[in-house]
């Protein structure tokens, strides 16, 4: 019997509510158009700023650095100051940075603005999916919705490098982050009309040293991946971490105290909250080393130019849509576990393609399997965040959903890290015997392009056979994990219909269900705002 059965009749969202839909997927586009149009723009930017090795690093990494720190503070900061008060704050602040992103005069004034988008970001996604929460009482809606939210990202960093690719060509490279103004724009005109108010009526005090504690927590252990997938492991990397870890025990040690903590740890006494966590994390850890290595061998080792590289991903970002958008209707016809779990073997047999990938007409190979393996996994990042705002009290959606925010950014900086040292560990190991090899391919590349023909054609070869042979081992390992993932969705959440039926009829006991089927939820914010 399905697991995930639709619960009783509650308040169904409207018109007004699909149209508050849209107008919240605006700035997930945005944000993921902004991570994918900066890689696009870095040679013309590096020519034009000229900055140092270790400020570019800065540039490409502090954006997606920030965000992720500031997560749980802001989603947080959400439920107790209002979610819809600080998702239109941090959309004028995003359009600011935007501009000023957009107009650098040097490398230290651009790290700054996209450290500022950073922090405006991370007030742009638990907001939107905290939202989400409060105008979808009923079930199903909530997770058809957060399946379009979150497709709405994938095509974002889909069309990114075509967006991105057509505007390079006319305009300078600031021109691509203007495209964040109109967007927020029309977020900051239809928000106040489209989108409901809603905050936790018994918020208590905010306590400033939790917010420092959980910034020196996260934002050192994050340093140390994105370290760990640039430079490999080293005493930066566990320094980094380690500190992150200490300062995580005494952010809980004080949580635990605190009569109103900066987050509500008894949400993970919750398992399905919990487990939907571990599965978003090392799901996105399995998903991200072929998205991270994809777009790499089509360039570097297929020779494609990055818009022709793009195109090349379409199937990929099709297939990922259509994994998300079959989630929720799947998962109650045969329960979330079962989806997560057949998704999750499906996903293998797409990395035991991507395994048998190789330098000479592998794109077909590759692009089928990472087809495959994204169709198969796509349900998950639906599903479990669908589970873990369900699970949480209305009042505190906002930190829920910064949790699986900030589980997302760990399992994408896990996957780029981890996935992208066993391809440095492999590729190390099969040009050890080639001296002028660099640390990767593409310096390997730059290398062999300045040797003599029969010594550069033979190093770009061993390089790009090299290379192949690491993504190889990422389509092991990927698989591996899923195989793992298949078992522990199927075992871990068996059982959830009653987390989330509870979840729901809990939510909507809270809104009331008077006559005119107002939202009472929104009425008490309405009085406490005008009180205020």
């Amino acid at each position: 019997m399905p697991s995930y059965a639709p619960p009783r009749p509650t308040h169904r969202a409207g018109p007004r509510q699909w149209a508050g839909l849209a107008v919240l997927s605006l700035p997930l586009l945005v944000l993921a158009l902004d991570v994918s149009v900066l890689f696009l723009a870095a040679p013309q930017l590096v020519a034009d700023l000229r900055p140092s090795g270790a400020q570019t690093l800065w540039i490409m990494d502090i954006y997606g650095f920030v965000i992720a720190g500031f997560l749980v503070t802001m989603g947080t900061l959400g439920d107790r100051l209002g979610r819809r008060r600080l998702l239109l704050t941090g959309g004028a602040v995003f359009a600011v940075a935007s501009v000023l992103t957009a107009y650098a005069t040097s490398a230290e004034m651009l790290i700054a603005a996209r450290a500022l988008l950073g922090v405006a970001g991370a007030t742009l996604m638990p907001s939107t999916l905290s939202l989400i929460s409060t105008m979808f009482l009923d079930a199903r809606q909530r997770a058809q919705a957060i399946a379009i939210w979150m497709t709405t990202m994938t095509v974002g960093v889909a069309i990114g490098p075509l967006v991105g690719g057509a505007m390079l060509e006319h305009f300078w490279w600031g021109s691509v982050f203007l495209l964040a103004v109109p967007v927020m724009a029309v977020l900051l005109a239809l928000g106040p009309v489209l989108l409901p108010e809603y905050r936790d009526p018994r918020p208590g005090p905010l306590d400033m040293p939790s917010i420092a504690l959980s910034l020196a927590t996260l934002l050192p252990v994050i340093h140390g991946l994105k370290h760990l997938a640039s430079e490999g492991p080293g005493p930066v990397t566990a320094v980094a971490v380690a500190a992150g870890v200490l300062c995580g025990a005494l952010f809980v040690r004080r949580q635990r105290r605190l009569a109103h903590p900066l987050l509500d740890l008894s949400l993970f006494s919750n398992r399905t909250f919990s487990v939907a966590l571990g599965l978003l994390l090392f799901g996105l850890v399995a998903i991200n080393g072929v998205q991270y290595l994809a777009p790499q061998y089509f360039q570097l080792v297929a020779g494609m130019s990055p818009l022709r590289a793009g195109l090349w991903m379409l199937p990929v970002v099709l297939a990922a849509t259509a994994g998300m958008m079959l989630a929720p209707p799947l998962a109650r016809r045969f329960g979330p576990a079962r989806v997560m779990a057949g998704g999750a073997l499906l996903s293998v047999a797409g990395f035991a393609l991507v395994s048998q990938v190789d330098t000479a007409g592998g794109l077909s190979t590759l692009v089928t399997g990472s087809a495959i393996a994204i169709a198969g996994i796509s349900p998950l990042p639906v599903l479990t965040t669908e589970l873990v705002v369900a699970a949480a009290p209305l009042e505190k959606t906002g930190s829920a959903a910064a949790m699986s925010e900030t589980s997302g950014e760990l399992g994408v900086g896990l996957g780029v890290a981890l996935n992208g040292s066993l391809v440095a560990a492999v590729f190390a190991a099969r040009t050890a015997s080639e001296p002028a090899a660099g640390d990767d391919l593409a310096s390997t590349l730059t290398v062999a392009g300045t040797l003599p023909s029969p010594a550069g054609d033979e190093l770009t070869a061993t390089a790009r056979d090299a290379f192949t042979a690491g993504l190889n081992m990422v389509g092991v390992a990927g698989g591996a994990l899923m195989l793992l993932l298949a078992v522990g969705a199927g075992w871990a959440l068996r059982g959830t219909r009653s987390a989330t039926d509870d979840a729901t009829n809990r939510a909507a006991d809270e809104a009331g269900d008077d006559a005119a089927g107002d939202d009472a939820s929104h009425r008490a914010a309405a009085r406490v705002d005008k009180a205020g």
